[in-house]
Parts: structure tokens; sequence; C-alpha cells
């Protein structure tokens, strides 16, 4: 029998403030499985090694930003479930919210985010 797929988990920060609790998907079992039958998201995903999503089996729409090596904000979008969005490319990172989670952040392109394990 195997074992259920487990996020690393940690804190989402930006300029010196925490954003919300994270979870990080760095393995390449974590990635494939992602937000996949998730009808709500309460805990964002950072995806690591990622230029691009698709929402098929995930039942709500996403804001999604995809990051640069440093963790900058390049492109923002809210993605509907059933959806495959174009690559992004420059981007290393995918951070993976519930629509509407990045307005209520104040997130925008430009800003640059930390991943801190717990």
């Amino acid at each position: 029998m195997s074992k259920p797929t487990q996020f690393k988990a940690g804190w989402l920060m930006c300029q010196a403030q925490v954003l919300s609790s994270l979870n990080i998907a760095d393995t390449a079992q974590t990635r494939r499985r992602g937000l996949i039958g998730q009808s709500e998201i309460e805990t964002p995903l950072l995806i690591n090694c990622c230029k691009w999503i698709h929402t098929f089996g995930v039942k709500c729409s996403l804001d999604v930003a995809y990051l640069d090596y440093e963790f900058k904000v390049i492109k923002i979008q809210t993605i509907k479930p059933r959806r495959v969005a174009l690559p992004v490319f420059g981007a290393s990172h995918v951070l993976e919210a519930g629509a509407g989670t990045f307005e209520n952040w104040g997130l925008v392109i430009g800003h640059t985010l930390e991943a801190r394990l717990t």
C-alpha cells in the first residue's frame, strides 16, 4: 500500500510579513498531485521547478502567480477549472491560491516572495 503524498509545510512571506501558511510541492509526485481534487483552497501551494499549470481536477478558480528563480512575481492570473495555462518563460516556480486571495494580500507583479519551511 502506498503512503499518501505529503507536501512540505512552510510560511509564505512578502516584505517581511507572513501572508499565509504554505504547502510546498518540491518532488515529482507532489508537483503532479498539486491541488487536484480540491474544491476549496485553504492553504496556498508553491510548486517548485514549474513554468505552467492546468486546472483539470481542481473544482474552483485559482489565483496563480508565476515566480522567477529569485521568487519575484513576474505574472499573475486567475484561472477557472478545466483550463490549461500557457507556459510562462522565465518562471521557475508557481504559487496557487483560491481566487481572490492575491487581491486580499495586495500581491502584485514585482513583489518578491519567500517560502520558509516550518
